[in-house]
């Protein structure tokens, strides 16, 4: 496989990107999202019922990575299972996944952009929030190159960071193993409704689907650094899961507004308290960056099929990227960091992104053996996983999900009928 960049035609994107690189992309968009930001939440659901919790979040994600890699060597195009929905079950398929997936996913954006300025300046969250967006969509705007160059230096503090706080945790003589024996608090519901919440942490592979129009060889790099990112971001989940759980226990995790920085300081070790909230700022960055990436590229095929405004699938002609739609969506982003909330992006974001893969799965089971299909238990326990992981959230994001896909099927349908009217 050459390294050079694959040439890409009037409007296309060029193929910069090889294994390594949508891997890193993919851990990117992952690792510090659920870590510092889904762990205290899910704990509050779950009790006791965390670890089991996690698992089922990541046996879903498993599934829908499988029929995400299958479907995008099947279509390598920007997009993800908006393009796959649309080929697969039909356009408006299409268009509800994508729709889910932009919006869920600015507010996932919006999410990681407080998290940054509520650890690098709490007092001044918001604005700092917005800075990192502005210098983020910068970074995107001049190639997707330097982005995934950006985003491996990331990966590889945070990765370190974490491995500090695993350490520190697990040999500590406040560790207590019994704190992850399940309890009578680990209710059937808390356990599906931390999953859910937890699954806001495993999304990130997506963004190498949604790249695949700008990947080497995507029949072969796709559905092999999908499953990758996704092991490697499961073995990290657990791995700090285990060591903050024997440190705080789920009920003090429950209430912690930063878990990690709270177990090191429980653990003994105070002095790395300060190490471990730059670690977070910097991965709530790495997340930015690749969110700020993946939800442009939907915005481009979006707009391609005019679901979207038309003048945002234009394409740059000297850096390659869909420069309007990383424009548009760094200021939508910039203008809900001004003025949201963390926590309560987390659970509308995974609403609309359970409900994108729930489309992404249905679209993997019409697929053939000869086409790639995978084996037909994992697009149906992924259907279904996503489906009762949604409706298991809390209420409240629940019924602001429903109210926002049901807000673009009217836009979707209403669109159709001016267009035979005209």
């Amino acid at each position: 496989m050459s390294s050079s960049p694959t040439a890409a035609g009037p409007g296309e994107l060029r193929r910069h990107l090889g294994v390594s690189d949508a891997v890193v992309i993919g851990l990117g968009s992952m690792i510090g999202a659920g870590v510092f930001a889904a762990l205290a939440p899910a704990a509050g659901a779950a009790g006791s019922g965390l670890l089991v919790g996690l698992a089922v979040a990541g046996a879903v994600a498993y599934c829908n990575a499988t029929s995400s890699a299958r479907l995008a060597a099947r279509y390598p195009q920007s997009g993800g299972t908006y393009v796959y929905g649309r080929e697969r079950l039909g356009e408006f398929w299409g268009y509800l996944a994508g729709w889910g997936f932009v919006v869920g996913k600015t507010a996932s954006c919006a999410a990681m952009a407080l998290t940054v300025g509520s650890y690098v300046w709490p007092a001044q969250a918001h604005a700092v929030a917005v800075a990192a967006v502005v210098a983020l969509t910068a970074v995107n705007y001049v190639g997707v190159q330097k982005a995934a160059w950006l985003t491996r230096a990331i990966v590889a503090v945070v990765l370190a960071v974490l491995a500090a706080v695993v350490t520190a945790c697990l040999t500590s003589g406040e560790a207590d193993t019994g704190h992850w024996v399940i309890g009578a608090d680990a209710g059937f519901h808390g356990v599906l409704q931390a999953a859910g919440l937890l699954f806001f942490a495993f999304a990130g592979y997506a963004r190498i689907a949604t790249l695949g129009e700008e990947v080497r060889d995507p029949q072969r790099t796709i559905p092999r650094a999908i499953p990758l990112a996704l092991g490697i971001t499961l073995v990290v989940y657990a791995a700090v899961a285990l060591a903050v759980l024997a440190v705080l226990g789920p009920e003090r995790l429950a209430h912690s507004a930063a878990p990690l920085a709270d177990a090191v300081r429980a653990a003994g070790v105070p002095g790395l308290a300060p190490v471990v909230r730059a670690g977070a700022a910097v991965a709530a960055l790495g997340s930015l960056l690749a969110l700020i990436l993946g939800v442009s590229r939907t915005t481009l095929a979006m707009a391609r099929d005019r679901h979207l405004p038309h003048p945002l699938a234009a394409v740059h002609p000297r850096f390659g990227v869909p420069h309007r739609a990383e424009l548009a969506v760094g200021a939508v982003v910039a203008l809900a960091a001004a003025l949201g909330d963390v926590r309560g992006a987390i659970g509308f974001s995974s609403f609309g992104v359970l409900a994108y893969y729930a489309v992404a799965n249905a679209a993997a089971w019409t697929l053939t053996p000869a086409k790639g299909r995978p084996p037909r238990a994992v697009p149906l326990l992924g259907t279904a996983g996503c489906l009762v992981l949604a409706f298991a959230l809390p209420a409240a994001s629940v019924l602001w999900g429903a109210a926002v896909l049901a807000l673009g099927a009217a836009a979707y349908f209403a669109r159709k009928a001016l267009t035979r009217r005209a």
